[in-house]
């Protein structure tokens, strides 16, 4: 693992300066720090694009932990509902995602004098769908941490040994990877989303998903918290039927990343 860590930083010295793609997420922050760390604060620049999709939450968390870091910190405004292709989430939705992001980021990158776009893409993330990866080549953006084999478990073990406060940081994605593939994503779907889960965070779940089928909200947890969306249900069903949904219901199988990705494997 420090070995992959080594490695990690020689990739990122031999960029010079780098631009992070940050989205204050497990991956990215430690991305930050490492870039940080071995270029100094003058030769990196994070950019957060706050959106229809970025949970509402996070923002504050991401301004806080560049801060912490010591990163020069540039917040951008985009509207992912507004790239064509986007709304009507097909299994490609991440790519129009990830092309509109590095669109918008490529003109600050110019105006400051960056030479090098990063991201969080992880060794986890070769197994997954990850349409924006296709992206990511096509706009010559890297992915240092996969560059470095370094996986997700051992990403979380080297941010603790730097203090990260993120080490054990619930994983992070966008709103619209909670509803189904097919389904048109709107605003009043992504808003929904949020405050149904902020809302079961505020029970005091720590990971959580509110998987959006029309009306049916498909909620994930960690096994050892389904107990607790019991003894709550009858709030839980009040709370979310009051934000939109008819139907409320808690997956047995429990939290999985990308779970909406099941579909495709069975095309």
């Amino acid at each position: 693992m420090k070995e992959k860590y080594e490695q990690l930083k020689q990739i990122i010295k031999q960029m010079g300066n780098v631009v992070v793609a940050f989205s204050g997420g497990v991956d990215s922050t430690f991305l930050l720090k490492a870039a940080v760390d071995v270029l100094g604060t003058e030769n990196v620049l994070a950019v957060t694009a706050d959106s229809e999709s970025y949970p509402s939450s996070e923002l504050e968390e991401a301004k806080k932990l560049a801060r912490l870091i010591g990163a020069k910190h540039q917040i951008i405004e985009i509207s992912e509902l507004a790239i064509p292709g986007y709304a009507e989430n097909d299994q490609n939705r991440c790519y129009f995602c990830k092309n509109g992001l590095f669109e918008e980021i490529a003109p600050i990158m110019e105006q400051k004098g960056f030479n090098n776009l990063v991201y969080g893409l992880i060794a986890d993330d070769a197994s997954e769908h990850r349409p924006g990866v296709r992206a990511a080549n096509e706009h010559g953006v890297r992915g240092p941490l996969k560059e470095a084999n370094l996986f997700k478990s051992e990403i979380r073990e080297l941010s603790k040994l730097l203090n990260l406060p993120t080490w054990e940081k619930p994983s992070l994605a966008c709103l619209s990877s909670r509803i189904q593939y097919g389904e048109k994503i709107t605003q009043e779907k992504l808003s929904r989303v949020d405050r149904s889960e902020s809302y079961l965070k505020s029970l005091g779940i720590r990971q959580v998903r509110v998987r959006t089928h029309q009306e049916i909200a498909r909620i994930e947890v960690e096994p050892q918290d389904m107990q607790l969306v019991l003894m709550h249900h009858h709030q839980i069903i009040e709370n979310l039927q009051a934000f939109g949904y008819k139907y409320i219901t808690l997956d047995l199988q429990g939290y999985m990343s990308g779970s909406m990705n099941k579909v495709l494997q069975q095309v």
